[in-house]
């Protein structure tokens, strides 16, 4: 029998490499921008065309490469990190297995600029598809500029797989991001087709939150800092009103790296419990500073998950670390940018500012120096048979002794001015007033449930629930037939949205225009709403939209749903009708008809019973033995 086991060649071994590491443009960035930090760069530029597909060029002021140096960097395996299999338990930088740049190499046209400190010419190296093409010297500035051109042009079956321009733009911004908040003290830029999405100057990190997400965030962040012996934990978390139903903006920085962890995502999540519903998910930037003895980053190619030896103690100190923060949060309301807030022991031992914010945050009786308590005394006079009304009450008052010339006035609310606004009771409900329902064949339950009489029994429907799945069938057929009618705004309304948000409506723009909105772009990462789908009625349209873009994150991350379902599920949760809302007969009974006319009308969007059905033989079990 002959041999039949080979060594791959490089090329080939490196494409499957480059199948773990590169897996889309945003994977390419991540790889260099964190070569960019290690070489110690204090100025990093991103140029983005095509959202990747064509160029990805990362400019750094690093320290650069010499001749060998530059050549050893595309090998695979080459890395100026590890000597020794110690090495691997005391990294403190990103890159380190050598596979990166031989992987980018693998399946692009790269090109590279390299000059280190004290040398008077670069070198330039262009290498397509492992095979270097050409190697010579060039003038160029200190650090390193490298150019990833026609990803995947020679693995046509990858390039098929890449998603829409917007949803690959949205990941770049989402891995640049990260980056960017994980240095704060380094400057940073992101061009995408020559326009200019972010420049970030270096500063705290409370200025480098601000300067990504935006100004909106700067009342909403409360400072969280715990040290121990075995972890410290720094950054910020958000107020729990400010809460979304997405869990995109939460990150953790362990040693400066980002990683995934749903194990330390619910410590947060719990240090946040009974202050906002279960269904949302607070904003976060922590940093976990721990002994690299102590974790294990080797475990994922693109080393966004690692191992703790002790995860409870780090789960423990995180959720205190976070449960404390938001305990103190009412005694600093407010965010003050002038004070470096990452670090705090100078103000600690400043005992003058902390008397300051002692006095300002004690807890005061405020009172106004011209009002004096009313005599309250002969009340009970008001329920003496009508002997005393209201007017003799104030009058006697005023007789024994009250001070202040102006008469207090006493009003009594009618019962008949809260009927609106309470809750139907059930004993209400079996003398539901005919002239009410009109017909006198439906009614509401504590605003909540509808009641329809049937020829051999009665419905009780969800509101909630039933208009859910009437909205829903609705809009997905708009959706699929592009015949969503548009309601103009009077004063169209413009929203400030986040660069990977603005991404993502472009990418849901066509979608969005059959649902019946009008939206348009308005300058850098800004919208402007000019219709809504007319048979919403709303009042704010931003709200709306906001509201909608949310609920969209929430079900994509949640739920495996195409744009157009996924869409259709967003609109319909945000725009039915809710549990509390009074309707009138006319209301009732149109949602009634078109929950049957459906095609699915037994279920709502989250799997519960619209309706329940009792027939006249289940409702006399209920009185007869």
């Amino acid at each position: 029998m002959s041999d039949i086991i080979q060594l791959l060649p490089d090329a080939i071994a490196n494409q499957i490499a480059a199948g773990e590491v590169v897996q889309r443009p945003a994977s390419a960035l991540k790889e260099l921008l964190e070569n960019s930090i290690d070489a110690g760069a204090s100025d990093v530029h991103v140029l983005v065309k095509e959202a990747g597909k064509m160029l990805i060029q990362v400019i750094d002021n690093g320290k650069g490469m010499s001749l060998t140096d530059a050549r050893m960097s595309f090998e695979r395996h080459a890395t100026s990190k590890i000597r020794n299999s110690e090495d691997l338990f005391a990294i403190k930088t990103f890159g380190f297995r050598g596979e990166a740049m031989a992987s980018i190499a693998a399946v692009a046209q790269v090109e590279m600029k390299t000059r280190p400190q004290g040398e008077e010419l670069g070198t330039q190296i262009c290498i397509e598809g492992s095979e270097i093409k050409k190697q010579e010297p060039v003038v160029c500035p200190q650090g390193t500029s490298i150019a990833v051109k026609n990803l995947f042009f020679n693995v046509p079956a990858r390039r098929n797989f890449l998603k829409s321009n917007p949803v690959e733009m949205k990941h770049i911004v989402e891995e640049f991001q990260r980056v960017a908040l994980s240095y704060p003290g380094i400057s940073f830029s992101l061009t995408h087709n020559d326009m200019e999405l972010f420049r970030l100057s270096p500063g705290k990190l409370s200025q480098r939150i601000v300067g990504i997400f935006g100004k909106n965030y700067q009342g909403q962040l409360v400072a969280c800092e715990e040290d121990t012996p075995h972890v410290t934990i720094k950054g910020y978390v958000g107020k729990p009103e400010n809460a979304k139903k997405s869990r995109g903006e939460q990150y953790f920085f362990v040693n400066n790296r980002f990683i995934k962890s749903n194990y330390l995502n619910h410590a947060v999540s719990n240090a946040y419990e009974g202050l906002m519903a279960s269904d949302q998910h607070p904003f976060y930037v922590l940093f976990l500073e721990i002994d690299p003895s102590h974790i294990d980053i080797n475990v994922h190619p693109t080393k966004t998950e690692i191992k703790f030896d002790d995860e409870r103690t780090i789960y423990s100190v995180v959720r205190a670390g976070v449960k404390q923060a938001l305990g103190a949060h009412n005694v600093v309301p407010t965010l003050d940018f002038s004070l470096d807030v990452n670090f705090t022991e100078t103000w600690k031992n400043d005992e003058v500012r902390k008397e300051e914010v002692s006095r300002e945050n004690s807890y005061k009786t405020y009172s106004s120096p011209s009002f004096k308590k009313q005599d309250t005394s002969g009340w009970e006079k008001l329920f003496e048979g009508g002997k005393n009304s209201a007017s003799d009450l104030s009058q006697d008052a005023f007789k024994e002794g009250a001070s202040s010339p102006s008469i207090e006035t006493l009003t009594f609310s009618s019962k008949a001015n809260d009927e609106e606004k309470e809750a139907l009771q059930p004993e209400q409900a079996l003398h539901f007033p005919q002239e009410e329902t009109n017909t006198g064949t439906t009614f509401q339950v504590e605003m909540s449930y509808i009641v329809a009489q049937l020829g051999n029994g009665m419905l009780l429907l969800d509101q909630q629930a039933s208009h859910e799945r009437i909205l829903y069938e609705r809009y997905l057929k708009q959706l699929k037939n592009s015949g969503g009618a548009s309601q103009q705004c009077l004063f169209p309304q413009s929203i400030n949205v986040s660069p990977a948000d603005f991404a993502l409506v472009m990418d849901l723009h066509d979608e969005l225009t059959n649902l019946g909105f009008v939206v348009e772009e308005f300058g850098k990462n800004t919208l402007l709403i000019k219709g809504v789908p007319a048979d919403i009625q709303i009042n704010n349209e931003k709200a709306l939209f906001e509201g909608l873009l949310e609920q969209f994150k929430h079900f994509k991350s949640e739920l495996s749903l195409d744009n157009k379902e996924n869409l259709a599920r967003s609109l319909a949760k945000k725009s039915s009708i809710k549990k509390g809302a009074k309707l009138n007969s006319q209301e009732m009974e149109t949602i009634v008809g078109q929950l049957f006319a459906c095609q699915n009308p037994n279920y709502g969007l989250s799997g519960n019973k619209t309706f329940i059905k009792l027939d006249l033989t289940r409702i006399r079990s209920f009185f007869e033995k």
